[in-house]
């Protein structure tokens, strides 16, 4: 069933509360500005993914911040190390490419891990993650989500390097940066048919 085009309509409208606006304005940014966000907003984004749900309350996060150039570029260059080993033809080929960054030439880098032994780990942090999206929209920054930032954990003893503790597991990471100036990136089509009810 697609989804009540009144409810659409309204949302769309002026009377849209802030919280939807965010959710329906963000954008996964590839290009960023090279000035550093402030420490505010990074505190308050990484505030925000504390209050994501979690499952019996166990919050079992780990957030690393990696704003030092040497250490994102040693991420960058050996994820596309990994990336051009990969059986995925489409993989190899961005990671045999000696311009492509993962992190998007973004100054900082949130690598997001989950303690291993909580009931729902994964879960909990993918939660954590979209809370900081958002959190970063609300406040003008531009994140994007790094699913081939893998190619970088998977590599025997790099994610030792970034203090992560023991029990832990580097999950996923997001690139956070000012958006620069222009058009921002279209809306893709949303999928219309993903509603049933049973009343």
């Amino acid at each position: 069933m697609a989804v009540p085009q009144t409810s659409l309509q309204y949302a769309m409208g002026v009377n849209m509360n802030k919280v939807l606006k965010v959710i329906k304005s963000r954008r996964s940014i590839r290009n960023f500005k090279p000035e550093q966000i402030s420490q505010e907003s990074l505190d308050l984004i990484l505030q925000a993914g504390t209050y994501a749900p979690t499952a019996h309350n166990e919050q079992p996060w780990y957030f690393t911040v990696i704003q030092k150039e040497e250490m994102l570029k040693y991420i960058n260059d050996r994820t596309r190390e990994g990336m051009a080993e990969s059986d995925i033809a489409w993989v190899q080929k961005t990671g045999s490419n000696p311009s492509f960054q993962v992190t998007y030439n973004a100054p900082t880098l949130i690598v997001v891990s989950g303690r291993t032994d909580a009931m729902a780990w994964s879960a909990d942090c993918a939660a954590a993650i979209q809370n900081i999206l958002l959190a970063a929209e609300s406040l003008d920054i531009g994140s994007v989500w790094l699913g081939l930032l893998r190619f970088f954990f998977e590599w025997e003893g790099e994610a030792g390097k970034l203090g992560i503790p023991q029990g832990y597991q580097p999950y996923y990471g997001i690139a956070l940066g000012y958006k620069p100036e222009g058009k921002k990136p279209l809306t893709p089509k949303r999928n219309q048919d993903v509603v049933n009810y049973i009343r």
